[in-house]
C-alpha cells in the first residue's frame, strides 16, 4: 500500500515490479495500491491487510504507540522531503537564505509538515520573528494567491508550484533537522514469520530505485502504465521522481552502510516532536525501527551508490 495516490514518488515500486525485480529476488508482489495518508498504510499494515506500506517515521511512531505493532524495515527517503518555498511574486524576490524569513507569513498545513517546519525556523534562529499560519490543504494555492509570503511543504508541493508558472526558490528543512522521508514498514509478526519475503521485497524494491534513477524515462513509463491518469501530468512526475532519486535517496548512511538504512537521530528528532506537540502517545524509537531485514551483501543494498551511472 502506498501512502499516496500514486505519483512520481513511487516509481521505484513500480520500476521494480514491471522489470521482475521483486520476482527475481523471491517474493511476488501481486498489486500495489493507493493509500490514503501515512496513518492509513501504516495502520493497514500493522493490522496485516497489506503486507507492506509506504508511510512516514512519526506515523509508525504513533501507530506502534496506539497499539497496532508496526515496523519501518526501510528507509526510502533519507532526507526529509521539507522544504520551505516561496515563489517570486509573494516573496517579492528571490529566497535564498532562511534569515530572509523575519517579519514574513508562513503557511503550512498540519501534522508533521508544520512541526518540521517550525522546528526549521526555531533552528535558524527566526521562529519568534516569522507568523506561522495555517493553510489546511490549500498551501500551494494560497501562496499562489499571495496571501502567505512562503510556505511549508514537501519539494512536491514546490514543483507543483513551479509548473502552474510561478517562479520557485525553496529552502531544505533536511539541512538543519534531521528526519526521514518516506519509509517502509511491515507487521513485525509478519516479519519473523516470513523474514525471506523481507529480504527480498527491499532487494527487489532497492534494485528498483537504482534502476529507475539510472533510467528515469523508463522508470516513469512503469508508473504511466499501470496508472493512466498520470500521463497528463507525466514530466512533472518525472521532475518529482529525479528529485527523489538524486536528492533524497542517497546520503551519509547509504555511503556507509547501503540503502535503506537507520540510525537513531531521525527517530529521536521526529519522536521529541510528537511528545512536545501532544499528538498522541509515541512508541519507544528503539522498537519502531530495525535493519535486520537490510541484506547488505546484496549489492543494490550493501552497494548502491556504485550502482549507479
Amino acid at each position: 500500500m502506498l501512502n499516496w495516490t500514486p505519483n512520481g514518488l513511487h516509481v521505484p515500486y513500480y520500476a521494480a515490479k514491471a522489470q521482475g525485480f521483486y520476482e527475481e529476488a523471491g517474493v511476488e508482489v501481486t498489486e500495489i495500491v493507493g493509500g490514503d495518508g501515512s496513518d492509513a498504510s501504516a495502520r493497514q499494515a500493522g493490522l496485516g491487510n497489506n503486507e507492506f506500506a509506504v508511510t512516514s517515521s512519526d506515523q509508525v511512531l504513533l501507530t506502534a504507540g496506539g497499539g497496532i505493532d508496526v515496523q519501518s524495515i526501510g528507509v526510502m527517503m533519507q532526507q526529509s522531503a521539507n522544504v520551505v518555498f516561496s515563489t517570486r511574486e509573494a516573496f517579492g524576490g528571490e529566497l535564498t537564505d532562511p534569515q530572509q524569513l523575519a517579519g514574513k507569513t508562513v503557511g503550512t498545513g498540519p501534522g508533521m509538515v508544520r512541526m518540521l517546519t517550525e522546528l526549521y525556523l526555531q533552528a535558524v534562529g527566526v521562529r519568534e520573528d516569522v507568523e506561522l499560519v495555517d493553510t489546511g490543504y490549500e498551501t500551494v494555492q494560497r501562496l499562489l494567491a499571495g496571501e502567505v509570503d512562503a510556505a511549508g511543504g514537501v519539494f512536491g508541493d514546490a514543483i507543483d508550484a513551479r509548473y502552474q508558472d510561478a517562479t520557485v526558490d525553496s529552502l531544505s528543512v533536511a539541512a538543519e533537522v534531521p528526519s526521514y522521508g518516506h519509509v517502509l514498514a511491515t507487521a513485525p509478526s509478519f516479519a519473523d514469520e516470513n523474514p525471506e519475503a523481507v529480504e527480498a521485497f527491499l532487494q527487489g524494491t532497492a534494485r528498483g530505485a537504482a534502476w529507475a534513477t539510472n533510467n528515469p524515462e523508463q522508470g516513469v513509463d512503469a508508473l504511466v502504465e499501470a496508472n493512466e491518469s498520470i500521463s497528463e501530468v507525466r514530466e512533472q512526475a518525472r521532475e518529482t521522481w529525479e528529485t527523489l532519486a538524486n536528492d533524497h535517496i542517497v546520503g551519509p548512511a547509504v555511503e556507509d552502510n547501503g540503502w535503506g538504512w537507520h540510525q537513531s537521530e531521525p527517530w529521536t528528532t521526529v519522536a521529541d516532536a510528537l511528545e512536545s506537540a501532544d499528538s498522541g502517545e509515541v512508541a519507544p524509537t528503539e522498537e519502531a525501527w530495525t535493519n535486520e531485514y537490510l541484506d547488505t551483501e546484496y549489492e543494490y543494498i550493501g552497494s548502491y551508490t556504485d550502482q549507479l551511472s
